[in-house]
């Protein structure tokens, strides 16, 4: 076998460990439990990420947007019909009430960044 084969073989090989480990080797976060109100910082994401409410109590949702993005300047929670734009560096408070144990997801208003809601 030729250099240049061994090194395309081996260059292939690590690309194929490199996209495993990006795409595949990633872990579920841990929720968050949250009883009454809990802030989420908007910074290249939601964080945290994952929370855990309790069905039918009325949880407060503090979000603040401190990353001018513009695809992070919405939030939208498509289960609870509620789509609101977050300004920069303010504090945006949005109320749910879930009546279902299950998990449900948000994002931004492109589809882009994700955060979850587990109801227990």
């Amino acid at each position: 076998m030729t250099p240049d084969k061994i090194l395309v073989i081996v260059v292939g090989l690590v690309a194929i460990v490199f996209v495993y480990w990006f795409f595949m080797n990633k872990k579920d976060k841990k929720a968050v439990a949250v009883s009454g109100s809990i802030d989420i910082k908007v910074e290249g994401g939601y964080n945290p990420e994952v929370i855990s409410v309790p069905v039918g109590k009325t949880t407060t949702l503090n979000f603040t947007r401190t990353d001018p993005t513009g695809c992070l300047e919405e939030v939208v929670f498509g289960d609870f019909n509620i789509r609101k734009i977050l300004p920069l560096n303010q504090k945006v408070f949005i109320q749910i009430t879930p009546n279902k144990i299950g998990e449900f997801t948000y994002s931004c208003g492109m589809n882009m960044y994700h955060g979850k809601i587990i109801v227990e």
